[in-house]
């Protein structure tokens, strides 16, 4: 009976270490899909927190005092070059153009008064019945009349234009902002707030920082001299807006300020995005994502990766089948769905890409190879239609 007992029990232990060679709890050694790292090109997208503003931002001020009498808009509506907005009590303004008329006339009345007296005065100093200073006063004269006269035109065009102020017009097309004045509000041209702001929205800004180091990445790899040839050939760039849609329409980057911050150590950028639709407005927000193009890299889809302590790791498949957990260093600017490796794993190297939570450091498992170009063509297809 104790030999029996002796030979169940050796059983029993060779079972449970034979339990140890594949998957913990089994007899076998599972499949995993791997791929072989390869350098392949590709295109990172950078994204940026922006704000919007649009093409030419006006603010509506009056260049008279008085009160608002009439409003020809209300907030929200599109309003062309010329267009009436508010209307000012113009009654003190009608009265000084009536003034500045009769002025005018008098000053008239004058110059051809004085003009009478110097045509008369003239004959009589050729017979020498008048001196000849008299001559000379009536020129004087006439010329001080006529300089009253342009003075009264003068104070004429100026009391006009100032009756046209009460009549506040717009001066760009765009959508009209908050209005905090009301008819009946008196208002000139010292008030802290403006009366509107009308924002010319057919092309929009979306302005955002980049810090210094994102910046030297990305022009590492752009074409050109200098920076603003470089930012200039860059392809099209993209819009996130604030319900996570992508802006149908492509923009151009251009450079806000030349200047780093020493404070924050970023750079100002601003995009150019058209706006046919109007969907864009001043004061909105989103996110500019920037296609960074990038030659001959190792890639590794972020699907089979996994992060410990802030590090990225991947499986490596050793030539015995055994996985190896290999922390990496990646591209501070990612696609959407993979990573640039920047060290950590070389050409050639086998990595498991799908079924990571069930793997074990030094587990052994039977490698399925995939495709890796056509696993990387799924990944990289245009990444701006996908959203973070």
């Amino acid at each position: 009976m104790k030999s029996i007992s002796s030979f169940i029990l050796c059983v029993m232990f060779l079972a449970s270490c034979g339990n140890q060679q594949g998957d913990p709890g089994s007899n076998q050694v599972s499949s995993f899909p791997v791929i072989t790292l390869s350098r392949k090109s590709t295109v990172l997208y950078a994204d940026y927190p922006a704000t919007l503003q649009g093409h030419q931002t006006v603010e509506i001020r009056p260049r008279v005092s008085g009160y608002i009498t009439k409003m020809y808009v209300d907030e929200g509506a599109w309003v062309k070059k010329g267009e009436k907005l508010f209307k000012l009590n113009s009654e003190e303004y009608e009265q000084q153009v009536r003034s500045a008329k009769a002025d005018v006339e008098a000053a008239e009345s004058a110059v051809n008064t004085a003009s009478m007296n110097l045509k008369k005065t003239k004959p009589l100093a050729d017979k020498d019945i008048v001196s000849q200073y008299d001559v000379e006063s009536a020129q004087y004269n006439l010329q001080s009349k006529k300089a009253a006269l342009a003075q009264a035109n003068a104070n004429l065009i100026n009391a006009q234009t100032n009756l046209g102020y009460t009549i506040v017009k717009s001066p760009a097309d765009g959508v009209i902002g908050n209005i905090p004045y009301r008819v009946g509000s008196l208002v000139s041209s010292n008030i802290t707030k403006p009366l509107t702001v009308v924002s010319d929205i057919t092309q929009m800004y979306a302005y955002f920082s980049m810090s210094e180091r994102d910046l030297l990445e990305m022009m590492k790899e752009a074409k050109g001299t200098d920076l603003r040839e470089k930012i200039k050939q860059m392809p099209p760039i993209s819009f996130i807006m604030a319900d996570n849609s992508v802006y149908p329409h492509k923009g151009d980057l251009e450079i806000a300020s030349g200047l780093i911050n020493k404070s924050t150590g970023s750079a100002n950028f601003r995009a150019t995005f058209p706006n046919p639709e109007k969907l864009l407005r001043s004061g909105g927000s989103g996110t500019v994502r920037i296609p960074i193009p990038k030659d001959s890299v190792l890639i590794v889809p972020k699907k089979a990766t996994y992060d410990l302590q802030n590090r990225h790791f991947v499986y490596v498949v050793g030539s015995n089948g055994k996985v190896q957990s290999t922390p990496i260093s990646v591209s501070s600017v990612s696609n959407p769905k993979t990573y640039v490796v920047k060290s950590g794993l070389k050409v050639g190297d086998k990595i498991v890409i799908n079924g990571l939570p069930k793997l074990q450091d030094g587990m052994t498992i039977s490698p399925t190879p995939v495709n890796t170009d056509s696993v990387f063509e799924s990944l990289t297809s245009d990444s701006t239609d996908f959203v973070n």
